[in-house]
């Protein structure tokens, strides 16, 4: 394993300097990007032992699709393999079946089994050790972080926002793939010890399953709403105008699988709402629109606005978007003191049970739920019932037990007499 010098990092703090690894001990394996690889590297998987550590890399920020553009993988007795789902047309039956019923390593899981599951791989069993982080208390959960932390080893950056849709792969690049399953089963292995040792590791499991259980976020109803710098187009023309353009820049994304901001800024989109311009020359002399790219496609952004420009008013959107939720926590105390009081005693027990345990607060119990609890109660705010209330509403059993007598007392609170 090739390292060098770390800078003295940890000076003061009583343990040594974390080494910093540059590249993978058994050097950086052949890209697995034809079926007879594939079939070879799946059956060292399978012969291997223990958990599988798996991670992918994809190409946000260049591409529109959150596709895995390399998926790694490692186990003991079969090594690091890099495979390359494009080559292979997304056809990896045999890894497939070379991890079935094997327990799984990721880091911020979430954030890859979508794009793993595209590929029909899932987990029988997990074990994320960014979750693990968090529920043991610790302030910093990035992989570095923890490797460092738990391991003594520092973990070389550099390649995590890179187009991973570039063929061929740098062998640089491929390096940092690899490094980042190298040590990810020893960190699992000292996160479950450390887990146990704080008595939490029943909870942790229960938090795994909830992550590879958990179904696929539902589409947003209006995602053009989520254009940044939107806040500042106040009339529903105007919002009309940046929905066009969006869903315009979208579609274009969509069929050349380019990420929608490489296609047209939001900025951009906001600052031709705002200005609502009707001729090209207007179009073009706006910031960005004036670019080659631009240019050519001028009409197909004045065809946008001249959509918006067009609709009745029956058909504009609506300055604030419909919300089933209950308003922003600031506006409470004029809008339901009593609601007011429950949320602020709630927050206040949650915060003394998430000191005590040393659990972030939003892992005890997420946000949302406790706003809606707290502006909707339940007609019997016993604590069975709120218990019964957070079961159904997705809480895992840890969290209720934790919980459920904190925020049914919470619920009782009153609003202080006014003077």
């Amino acid at each position: 394993m090739a390292v060098e010098a770390a800078s003295p990092e940890s000076a003061g703090t009583g343990r040594p300097d974390p080494v910093l690894l540059t590249e993978p001990a058994d050097g950086v394996p052949p890209v697995v990007d034809s079926p007879v690889a594939l079939q070879t590297a799946a059956a060292a998987l399978a012969a291997g032992t223990g958990p599988v550590a798996v991670d992918t890399e994809r190409a946000s920020g260049y591409r529109y699709s959150q596709r895995a553009y390399l998926v790694q993988l490692r186990r003991e007795g079969a090594g690091t393999v890099l495979v390359d789902p494009v080559a292979l047309e997304g056809a990896l039956e045999p890894l497939v079946a070379a991890l079935d019923g094997t327990e799984w390593v990721l880091h911020a899981a979430s954030q890859d089994l979508p794009c793993l599951a595209e590929l029909n791989l899932h987990p029988a069993r997990l074990f994320d050790t960014e979750l693990a982080g968090r529920l043991a208390g610790f302030d910093r959960v990035s992989l570095g972080a923890l490797v460092e932390r738990m391991l003594g080893y520092q973990l070389e950056k550099g390649h995590s926002a890179a187009d991973w849709s570039r063929r061929p792969l740098p062998g640089d690049w491929l390096a940092y793939a690899a490094l980042d399953v190298e040590l990810l089963v020893a960190l699992r292995d000292a996160m479950h010890d450390e887990l146990e040792r704080q008595d939490k590791l029943d909870w942790a499991w229960e938090e795994f399953e909830a992550v590879r259980t958990a179904a696929p976020a539902p589409p947003r109803a209006e995602p053009w709403r989520r254009t940044s710098g939107i806040h500042r187009v106040r009339s529903p023309r105007q919002l009309a105008a940046v929905r066009s353009l969006w869903e315009t820049r979208d579609t274009v994304a969509r069929e050349r699988d380019i990420a929608p901001g490489r296609i047209l800024p939001d900025s951009s989109i906001v600052q031709a709402a705002q200005a609502n311009p009707k001729t090209e020359a207007e179009l073009t002399a706006l910031p960005v629109f004036g670019g080659r790219q631009q240019r050519r496609r001028a009409s197909m952004w004045l065809h946008a606005l001249r959509i918006a420009r067009k609709l009745g008013a029956d058909e504009l959107p609506v300055a604030s978007p419909p919300n089933d939720g209950p308003p922003p926590p600031n506006r409470w105390a004029d809008r339901d003191p009593a609601a007011a009081a429950r949320l602020a005693a709630a927050r206040t027990a949650l915060s003394e049970i998430s000191e005590k345990h040393q659990v972030p607060t939003e892992n005890l119990l997420l946000p949302d739920l406790v706003r809606r609890t707290c502006w909707t109660p339940p007609e019997d705010i016993g604590e069975d019932s709120v218990a019964a209330l957070l079961r159904e509403k997705g809480a895992r059993e840890w969290q209720i037990a934790l919980t459920a007598g904190a925020l049914s007392t919470a619920l009782h609170a009153e609003p202080a007499e006014s003077e």
